[in-house]
């Protein structure tokens, strides 16, 4: 098994009562709820745990959902269940349900980060105008089932959230950037605020000027360099979108600095469960 869930109670760990092969179709299963995601390092470290539990408890609050994570008992439940499982480095979600919050859905599968190929290559996206979150600031997993309705053409990475302004806010599971008249331009607003997004936050302003508004999606031509991020998967460039080549087509010298200081603000700030 591929894919191990697990229900949190108080009164410890037990199965669900339904099996999946991987995180992706685990979702399918899961009742209306709040959730959040990301990956281990070194199989027991994790990056910013306690930012992903706070946006947790800010989207059920969005949602109309009492919520307090126990989070000494769910960090506990957590490392017992990747331990037990020996996959070594797991991608896993914590899965709150809206009729249910005292209970905790905890699934784990096998990790491995994005190939060296994807990353000097880059990759390439598409605009998907009409596809929206219901609430961009929670993390719902309705949004998760809903954008997996949604099939990506081969060769395609990543879909990208259009409004009706023609803005592009972010993609469906990844945060959005682009360096646009030398300025690193991403949406200030109407996006889910990424964890990964605030690691570059800290320190993209040390590399290049760092603005709050969105790019449009008329801008694609003039776009120099692009790229998104996830806590799952740092920083992935993009040198295609809708066919459009950005830039040279290859990933840019400041994506590249902004992979290398995030990489490196990464290790050190890596905790125990």
């Amino acid at each position: 098994m591929t894919c191990i869930i697990r229900i949190l109670t108080s009164e410890g760990l037990h199965d669900a009562d339904y099996r999946a092969d991987s995180l992706a179709e685990a979702v399918q299963f899961e009742p209306e709820g709040i959730y959040t995601i990301t990956n281990t390092y070194r199989a027991t470290q994790v990056l910013k745990l306690d930012s992903h539990l706070d946006r947790m408890e800010d989207s059920a609050r969005r949602e109309g959902i009492t919520l307090q994570l126990d989070r000494k008992r769910l960090r506990g439940a957590l490392r017992q269940m990747i331990l037990d499982a020996g996959f070594g480095d797991v991608r896993f979600r914590v899965t709150v349900p809206r009729a249910e919050p005292e209970q905790y859905i905890l699934s784990i599968e096998p990790f491995a980060p994005p190939s060296k190929a994807l990353i000097e290559g880059g990759v390439r996206c598409i605009t998907a105008p009409g596809m929206m979150r219901r609430n961009p600031a929670a993390k719902t997993n309705d949004w998760a089932q809903n954008r997996d309705q949604f099939t990506l053409p081969t060769g395609i990475y990543e879909a990208l959230l259009v409004n009706d302004a023609g803005e592009i806010l972010e993609g469906f599971g990844s945060n959005f950037y682009a360096l646009l008249n030398g300025e690193l331009r991403t949406a200030g607003e109407g996006v889910l605020p990424g964890v990964a997004q605030q690691i570059i936050f800290t320190i993209a302003p040390e590399i290049l000027v760092l603005r709050k508004d969105a790019v449009r999606e008329a801008d694609i031509p003039r776009l120099s360099e692009a790229f998104i991020t996830s806590s799952s998967r740092g920083v992935i460039p993009i040198v295609e979108i809708n066919q459009i080549l950005i830039g040279d087509g290859k990933p840019g010298q400041s994506t590249s600095a902004i992979r290398q200081a995030y990489n490196a603000w990464v290790e050190h700030h890596l905790e125990e469960l």
